[in-house]
């Protein structure tokens, strides 16, 4: 039988989702069961240090399996060598430091003038610096027992630690949720399926415009853009004469970048996004511990991640499946944009096999996005060199590893000023000690 996608049905399979206590985890169980004919589960282990959270979600999880009528086993743990033991792919999905660490990465930098978020600026090196390690050591450890296994990384920075376990020679894909919004959107407006929509998709995670919208061959960019504008210039929140002036439609991260110091001024008035989703998780767990709920509650859609399950879901089937079908995913360059180094990770449509994701070959870039992309990724760089520092057996004192921070602060485009520079690096390291091993 083949799935609605054009897929082939694949054998039962093994998955570990690490970070499975996440209150978002019920939206990926949802598409695992609706989606299981493409990717035929037969075990799924949530894997996740929280154990009372665990229980809470893999309740749910369990009840959703049944009342979609899924076969599947879902057992959870809190012992990653044994939930990941056996797997055929593990589903990364951490936030090192939880959201109390997300809330201070989205405050100290507005305290500096610059913006303050997860994944981009100063506080996206935070996140960084953070999570990096403890992705490599998960990733080495699930190589010892699994050579063969695949990761899915979903975890933010998406950019940097895809290109962190590639670097190290692990199996290793980078997913983003941001093209297979775009494409329901688009289809929804257009009258046509998802499937029916290809999308080019270019730039790095969370720096990416999409240059043109296909429906059978043809680009129906310039329609969009005709007809709705406004909505799309709403959706990104951007306004619609700069979607008019790029003839393209840039992801909403790019409004950091576009409209820096208007965001900036935007969210010193409000509470932090990691404030809200706070609040959010504390009902959402309330309702989890209900043992008459067996569905994702309407309140998850307010938690963010559209759509992630979908595009993990076609991922991890191409990836097992050796399908060679085209997603956009985060993968090594190789050539594909000519002016950056062969071992950045971009996000770009690339042909998905049992070898890996490949992408595919694109159009010249105009100088307006290839600058913007060559700035970011030579930041994302030393990012990565700050983050790598302290590992492997190596001696990094105090003055090495904060000449690494901010060196990479210095270079960050939305950064760039030698006093900002410098006082964000005091402040990144203050609120981060706990996780520098050289601090």
């Amino acid at each position: 039988m083949t799935s609605p996608q054009g897929l082939t049905p694949r054998p039962r399979i093994k998955l570990a989702v690490v970070g499975g206590g996440s209150t978002y985890t019920p939206e990926l169980i949802d598409g695992f069961a609706r989606l299981r004919d493409l990717l035929p589960l037969e075990e799924l282990v949530l894997v996740d240090p929280d154990t009372e959270r665990l229980e809470l979600v893999g309740g749910l999880a369990r009840r959703i399996f049944a009342r979609q009528g899924h076969p599947g086993r879902i057992s959870w743990t809190g012992d990653l060598d044994a939930g990941t033991d056996g797997a055929d792919a593990v589903l990364l999905q951490l936030r090192i430091g939880g959201q109390a660490a997300r809330n201070q990465d989205e405050t100290w930098p507005l305290e500096c003038g610059c913006v303050g978020q997860e994944t981009t600026g100063a506080g996206g090196l935070a996140k960084a610096l953070r999570t990096v390690p403890v992705v490599l050591d998960i990733a080495e450890r699930v190589r010892r027992r699994n050579p063969a296994a695949w990761i899915v990384d979903f975890t933010n920075p998406v950019g940097i630690v895809t290109r962190a376990l590639l670097t190290h020679g692990h199996r290793a894909v980078g997913l983003c949720n941001v093209a297979i919004g775009f494409q329901r959107t688009f289809a929804t407006l257009l009258g046509v399926t998802p499937e029916q929509v290809e999308l080019e998709h270019i730039g790095l995670n969370h720096l990416t415009w999409e240059r043109s919208v296909r429906v059978a061959g043809k680009d129906v960019l310039p329609e969009l853009l005709a007809a709705h504008g406004e909505t799309l210039a709403g959706k990104v929140r951007m306004p619609r004469a700069l979607l008019d002036h790029l003839g393209a439609i840039p992801s909403y991260y790019l409004r950091y970048y576009y409209q820096h110091d208007a965001v900036v001024r935007e969210l010193r008035g409000k509470p932090s996004r990691a404030a809200e989703v706070a609040a959010l998780e504390r009902q959402l767990l309330t309702l989890y511990g209900d043992p008459a709920l067996d569905e994702k509650p309407e309140l998850l859609s307010r938690r963010g991640g559209a759509f992630y399950s979908e595009a993990a879901v076609a991922l991890t089937s191409s990836l097992l499946g050796d399908t060679g079908d085209v997603q956009i995913v985060n993968a090594r360059n190789d050539g594909t944009l000519p002016f950056l180094p062969d071992d950045a990770v971009i996000e770009v449509p690339a042909t998905v096999d049992s070898t890996g994701a490949a992408p595919v070959p694109v159009r010249p870039l105009e100088p307006r996005y290839a600058g913007l992309i060559a700035h970011v990724t030579a930041y994302e760089q030393l990012a990565l060199e700050a983050a790598l520092l302290g590992r492997d057996g190596r001696t990094t004192g105090r003055a090495d590893g904060r000449n690494a921070v901010f060196s990479a602060l210095l270079a960050h485009p939305l950064i760039g000023q030698l006093d900002q520079a410098d006082r964000l690096t005091d402040e990144l390291i203050a609120h981060n000690r706990e996780h520098l091993p050289w601090a």
